[in-house]
């Protein structure tokens, strides 16, 4: 699981929900390279959309983002995926239901692990929210690109992604639970 990247580049994974929603919050930041959409934490090999959302292949929806440990922490990129999620809702995010649409934090090494349990514990700590924290901290395996209509969908389909976001209500508890600080 440790980073093996002759550019000394690192990964994150994080699992919020549609994978359209994460894409944009993260590609925005500097030192953020790539973010793909995928799938991962199931148990089929190169799962396609529809058995993802058949919720029988055990996978969650994702992001795995390749970034430059030198510009942007991976302390930064947690912070970015808590303002992105509702991270007390077990039973996925927003309008989208089940499994696949679950909240997880993937760890890719001993020390991501560390610090992602210590801001999941100093978030549900804080009471911003009234439930606890229910996002999982768990070890990366395998990820799967998604079909490449679902990469960079905020800009191959602005109309869309803008609609989907706003009806989900994902726009609206963000605005809520942190852009009052």
């Amino acid at each position: 699981m440790a980073e093996n990247n002759p550019n000394g580049y690192h990964t994150a994974i994080f699992a919020g929900g549609c994978f359209w929603c994460m894409v944009h919050p993260f590609d925005a930041w500097p030192g953020v390279l790539r973010v793909v959409s995928g799938y991962t934490g199931g148990h089929k090999e190169n799962p396609t959309y529809e058995e993802v959302c058949s919720h029988t292949t055990g996978h969650r929806e994702a992001v795995r983002i390749t970034f430059d440990p030198e510009i942007i922490t991976y302390a930064q990129l947690v912070d970015i995926f808590w303002h992105q999620v509702d991270p007390t809702d077990a039973g996925g995010q927003f309008h989208d239901r089940g499994d696949s649409y679950q909240t997880a934090i993937y760890y890719t090494t001993e020390a991501q692990r560390i610090e992602a349990q210590a801001s999941k514990m100093a978030l549900d700590q804080s009471h911003r929210f009234a439930s606890p924290i229910v996002t999982e901290v768990l070890p990366a395996g395998p990820f799967y690109e998604a079909e490449a209509y679902h990469q960079d969908f905020y800009k191959t389909n602005q109309a869309h992604y803008a609609r989907y976001r706003r009806g989900s209500g994902r726009d609206s508890f963000i605005a809520y639970h942190w852009d009052r600080d």
